[in-house]
């Protein structure tokens, strides 16, 4: 069954969603213009315009759109659909959008029975040329991409004149595309959380140095004192470290990072910040590559003789520990004299 990419248990799937939302007779209409008649798709069809896909989606076809909602889109790092419409950045967005197409028309009820046929799984190929895989989960039918990232169909076979849309909950990227790289680096935090003491412009301090300068660091290095690591990254070497920010200290349970720098603790903290470095400098493009030669998860060895499991999720770098906790890097290459720091959003604890 070539071609057939996701969907959902059809009188399932249109049950998620109201039906003035989107049942109704569109037999007349092309997919492009059910799309532009539905305020679920404006941010959509915006981007099929820049990507100058509107001709080609508004031909015979047939086409089975995977249409991933404002919500959908909405959920990407701030700034990343404007950089993605800019005209320097076409041929990425058609890359992506393509990618959420099927050069036939696929109902529900093939899917579904693809999927069973497949003995739980189905690969498609798509109009980008990369492959997904189709699913069974939680009731309904979900697509796994080229990255790892998963995507929820919330309403199907929403048919028009040359082909069928599906709605799905999560913008899905193919191999090689790492949209994230189109913003600028001081977008990946906030901009109030960004200090001249990070010296970007500067000859390049240490990583200690950097920690130090820096007021969204002010819990790891404290951490990094009683751990008794300053000076390890004052010294000549080449070190990944993935620097959790005083909120993300601060999210855990309370009274805990009072208790592991007493003296005591000593031990158990070397062990969570050593899981937090890797003993090589990884740049986030670096990183981004082996992730995607992976096949979607990359295993990091850090200090601490365990490993982190990286992957990429809308656009953003996820980290995994031991327990299966995920941590999400906010900035990226903050370059030092000895490696490199990734700021993240949740501490990281070992097995």
């Amino acid at each position: 069954m070539k071609g057939l990419f996701f969907s959902m248990l059809a009188l399932l799937s249109m049950a998620l969603v109201p039906t003035s939302s989107y049942a109704q007779d569109m037999s007349d209409k092309t997919v492009v213009e059910i799309a532009a008649g539905n305020e679920n798709f404006s941010t959509l069809v915006t981007a099929v315009k820049a990507a100058g896909l509107a001709g080609t989606l508004s031909g015979e076809g047939p086409f089975t759109v995977f249409a991933p909602t404002d919500e959908a889109f909405a959920a990407l790092p701030d700034g990343l659909v404007a950089a993605l419409v800019k005209p320097e950045n076409k041929a990425v967005l058609q890359k992506i959008l393509t990618y959420h197409v099927v050069p036939a028309k696929v109902m529900a009820s093939d899917v579904v029975a693809g999927i069973e046929k497949g003995n739980g799984s189905l690969t498609a190929t798509t109009a980008e040329g990369g492959d997904f895989t189709a699913m069974l989960a939680g009731g309904g039918v979900q697509i796994k991409d080229a990255q790892g990232n998963k995507a929820k169909v919330t309403a199907t076979d929403i048919a028009g004149s040359n082909g069928v849309i599906h709605v799905i909950d999560r913008v899905i990227l193919p191999a090689g595309v790492n949209p994230a790289a189109l913003l600028p680096k001081k977008a990946m935090m906030r901009k109030k959380e960004m200090k001249a003491g990070m010296m970007m412009g500067a000859p390049e301090p240490n990583i200690a140095s950097i920690a130090v300068g820096n007021e969204n660091f002010e819990t790891l290095v404290a951490a990094l004192g009683a751990a008794g690591y300053v000076d390890m990254f004052k010294s000549a070497g080449e070190y990944t470290v993935f620097a959790p920010t005083d909120d993300a200290f601060d999210a855990l349970p309370e009274g805990t990072v009072a208790n592991l720098v007493k003296p005591e603790q000593k031990s158990a903290l070397q062990g969570i910040l050593a899981y937090h470095v890797v003993p090589a400098k990884i740049t986030a493009e670096k990183l981004v590559g082996a992730i995607t030669k992976a096949g979607g998860y990359y295993t990091l060895p850090t200090l601490g003789n365990q490993t982190l499991v990286a992957s990429i999720d809308n656009g953003s770098v996820i980290l995994t520990d031991g327990n299966g906790n995920r941590s999400k890097v906010v900035m990226t290459d903050v370059e030092a004299s000895n490696g490199v720091i990734h700021a993240i959003d949740t501490v990281l604890l070992p097995k």
